[in-house]
């Protein structure tokens, strides 16, 4: 048998690499081998202490996007907001490089987060506890050495809350990312993705809102300048609008309700003594309302909510109203006792009197011989009987003219008022629909 010659040599070795005879660098197509890479390059001992970069001069530029999966709470009380946050952080570790064709096409490695350097990078509005940060236990290292790092976190942060125009307020809150202990020269912030694009996946991967709705999202970075040091910081300007229907329900509408029973209750008699209690009832009623309020706004605000002016004034008006109802109803209490008082004097006066026409009455009349048996009336007894009748009729007309004087001004001070109030209702509902409407325009 002849031996193969010299020229059939690299036909064979390109059979055997397309029949898959194991090669030289097999090893390279698992993680293992990566890993092993990367050790031997970085030496790994100091990933995890020090500024990942080359160059100490060269910034390391840090990304976040910040996506909003809910809005949990809004405590007015405290000034604080409750969002359930998905943060995306991603910047460049310049030893964690390699070629992917060199590792059978791997473009990218997880690697436990404790064995790399992570950004110390922190939100100052911040008011949550520790346990409500889920960070993940691996990050994800890029070939171009890129390094992904994600974290989910109830995010509780303070908010400067502006409720002038509660329930139809829009609130405005910063959320303010920054290193605690890198300066701007070595740490700078900003995001991976534009306004627009923030928007759009918060909207999409938004779960619970409730009674708020997120208007919208934009960032700023700059770089904050004091006597220390230099910080870059990156803002995210949050926009939440409140659904105001439940407020509506429970306590416009109510109360408007209520100040329309307060207009329809001058219709009521004040003979039958309901008008008072009826008044009182909805005083009453709007005190509960007004309680009920003060257990959500805070006590701190320094522009009284417009809730609270129209709860006030609605409070205030319908106390003017009891007080008007008062005093009618006392007008008409001192017209019936000066009515009784006049009946019982004249019940005094009469035996007087009745003694005094007694005596003529008394009087034996003459009768002359031939006249007839008819009694003629005593010469002028008629002129004196007409006399007493018309003053007893005079004094009757006095008395009924002075009976009515009180009740006639009772009438004329519940008229007026109605009007009046009437008038200051509807200029009052009118001011606060401009005032609201105003601030949904």
């Amino acid at each position: 048998m002849t031996a193969p010659s010299v020229s059939t040599a690299p036909a064979v070795l390109l059979l055997l690499l397309l029949l898959g005879v194991p090669g030289t660098h097999t090893w390279n197509c698992s993680y293992a081998g990566l890993m092993d890479h990367l050790t031997s390059v970085t030496s790994n001992s100091s990933l995890d202490m020090v500024r990942p970069v080359k160059d100490w001069r060269t910034p390391t530029l840090v990304k976040l996007d910040l996506l909003l999966y809910g809005i949990l709470e809004v405590d007015e009380k405290s000034q604080t907001i409750t969002n359930h946050i998905l943060l995306k952080m991603v910047w460049l570790n310049e030893f964690l490089t390699w070629n992917p064709s060199d590792f059978c096409g791997i473009e990218s490695l997880s690697i436990p987060r404790s064995k790399l350097w992570i950004p110390d990078v922190g939100i100052q509005e911040d008011a949550s506890d520790t346990s409500s940060v889920q960070d993940g236990t691996h990050v994800n290292v890029h070939h171009n050495g890129s390094v992904y790092a994600g974290r989910r976190q109830r995010l509780t942060f303070t908010c400067q809350l502006v409720l002038k125009m509660f329930p139809f307020d829009t609130q405005d809150c910063s959320i303010t990312f920054v290193s605690h202990t890198s300066e701007a020269e070595a740490l700078l912030l900003g995001t991976i993705f534009n306004d627009t694009t923030l928007n759009r996946l918060s909207e999409r991967i938004m779960i619970t809102q409730g009674e708020w709705k997120l208007t919208g999202i934009a960032t700023s970075g700059r770089i904050q300048a004091s006597d220390f040091a230099n910080i870059s910081l990156l803002e995210y300007k949050v926009r939440f609008e409140r659904k105001p229907m439940l407020y509506v329900i429970n306590f416009i509408v109510p109360l408007f309700y209520l100040l329309v029973l307060d207009l329809t209750s001058f219709f009521i008699s004040e003979a039958r003594g309901e008008k008072m209690s009826f008044k009182v009832t909805i005083l009453l009623s709007i005190s509960v309302l007004l309680l009920i309020l003060q257990d959500m706004l805070p006590s701190t605000e320094d522009n009284l909510p417009m809730i609270a002016i129209y709860c006030v004034s609605i409070f205030a008006l319908v106390g003017i109203s009891v007080l008007e109802a008062m005093l009618v109803t006392f007008l008409v209490d001192l017209d019936s006792y000066c009515a009784a008082q006049r009946s019982r004097k004249t019940q005094q006066d009469v035996p007087v009197d009745a003694g005094y026409l007694k005596e003529p009455l008394e009087e034996k009349v003459a009768v002359t011989p031939g006249s007839s048996d008819v009694p003629l009336a005593p010469r002028g007894d008629g002129a004196v009987l007409q006399l007493i009748l018309d003053e007893v009729k005079a004094a009757r007309r006095d008395s009924r003219k002075e009976e009515r004087k009180y009740k006639r001004w009772a009438e004329v001070v519940d008229h007026v008022f109605f009007v009046v109030y009437f008038l200051t209702v509807v200029v009052f509902l009118l001011f606060m629909y401009a005032g609201w409407m105003r601030n949904l325009a």
